[in-house]
């Protein structure tokens, strides 16, 4: 199995969002990104990044949102076109699973309309309650035809323990991160929010817009032991990690 990691947007916040202490006119930049694993028995994303379209016109797509995290990318540098690095259009990815339903996580699910969408349940009941949308879930960004295939439970894709999903809530009711498994490069944990900085997993510490923080500390420390054990956690937002990490066509096996 091999795993490629793909550009999915970038975002300008508030540093003191993630930093304590950090003065309020501060800002941060942070990647957003996918994985793809190309498993023998299908091609499976994990999370789909932000829509090609919040690029062009933020405030058109994401309304208010857009202030609180404000697109700096480009069209081109989203899944969907980073798919095509690979040789790959939306119709050949077979699974996607959704960490959370925020737009910088699921902007292109739209586009995999032969997929099934994996989700955990408490997530797909918090971003269709009412008031979702003053949590950051906006249905044109989480909404596709098919619908979604929920779980409540660790989940394991294909039945053989190479890609495992499991709830991590904490930062949304639903939030999952996915325990992938390979040969030559050993496990990797891909936490999405569940851990968007490193220093999450060091500190122990979750960033302010977390949903629960009692939980989401549950969670990050189940993250450091799986560090601790020998598992490399990808930050869902680590710009200094993402720098380090091979992209597109180069992958990990």
């Amino acid at each position: 199995m091999k795993m490629h990691f793909l550009e999915g947007g970038r975002l300008r916040m508030r540093r003191s969002i993630f930093v304590a202490g950090a003065a309020k006119e501060e800002t941060t930049e942070l990647p957003v990104h996918a994985a793809l694993m190309r498993h023998i028995r299908g091609n499976v994303l994990f999370d789909s990044g932000c829509n090609p379209e919040a690029a062009i016109d933020p405030q058109a797509r994401w309304g208010g949102l857009s202030k609180v995290m404000t697109p700096i990318f480009s069209p081109e540098q989203t899944v969907v076109h980073q798919l095509e690095a690979i040789g790959l259009q939306p119709d050949d990815i077979d699974v996607v699973i959704c960490s959370h339903l925020h737009p910088d996580h699921c902007g292109c699910n739209s586009y995999f309309r032969k997929a099934t969408i994996l989700c955990h349940e408490a997530e797909a009941a918090a971003a269709k309650a009412e008031g979702a949308e003053n949590l950051g879930y906006l249905r044109t960004e989480w909404e596709q035809p098919q619908g979604f295939q929920t779980f409540h439970a660790d989940h394991d894709v294909f039945g053989d323990g190479r890609i495992v999903v499991m709830p991590m809530p904490g930062h949304t009711p639903g939030m999952s991160v996915a325990r992938v498994e390979l040969e030559k490069d050993g496990n990797f944990v891909l936490a999405s929010d569940a851990a968007p900085l490193q220093a999450n997993v060091e500190t122990g510490l979750a960033p302010k817009n977390t949903w629960d923080m009692e939980k989401a500390a549950t969670s990050l420390a189940r993250l450091k032991a799986l560090r601790d054990s020998g598992d490399t956690i990808i930050s869902g937002h680590d710009d200094v990690q993402w720098q380090g990490l091979k992209k597109g066509p180069e992958c990990y096996e």
